[in-house]
């Protein structure tokens, strides 16, 4: 007997020898095999593939008419690209849902650099960035994104939303 299988009452059996064996390991093997594939299957189509980003047009008759110095959105391009939804829904909350509805106050926006505006998806931004297919379509549609302001805020004549 070995040392290392006594203890202080003295000796033990010897271990005993034990076939290691991998039962049903080729349908572990198979199942695990089918699991991955089934998960990998869905991303298969697009390996490989990327979709270059869209070239943003701002070659609107509004901006074609404002002067090249003074084309300025009301917040700089990169905040705009990451932070304008919430910039809109915020506008939203302040407009729609105050207790002040139409106050001056709560439908103006101060940009950083002290410009006024009208809190407006329609009258404020659309102004500028009138080509939606070209502009906002292009970008939304290629990080599949579907915003829902288009539904009540594409509308051709500029007017203020008015509760009835």
């Amino acid at each position: 007997m070995d040392d290392k299988y006594k203890n202080e009452f003295g000796a033990f059996a010897p271990r005993p020898q034990v076939e290691k064996k991998f039962y049903d390991g080729k349908y572990i093997l198979a199942g695990l095999i089918i699991f991955l594939a089934m998960v990998a299957l869905p991303f298969l189509p697009n390996v490989g593939k990327t979709i270059p980003p869209p070239e943003r047009q701002l070659d609107t008759p509004v901006i074609k008419k404002i002067a090249e110095k003074d084309r300025k959105c009301i917040m700089p391009t990169e905040w705009m690209r990451a932070n304008h939804m919430q910039m809109l829904v915020d506008w939203r909350d302040n407009v729609v849902r105050s207790d002040e509805k139409g106050a001056p106050e709560v439908r103006e926006f101060v940009s950083p650099d002290g410009r006024k505006f009208l809190a407006s998806l329609t009258n404020t931004c659309l102004d500028c960035h009138s080509n939606k297919e070209k502009f906002c379509d292009q970008c939304h549609n290629y990080v599949a994104v579907v915003p829902n302001c288009f539904g009540c805020h594409l509308q051709e004549g500029k007017k203020l939303a008015e509760a009835k």
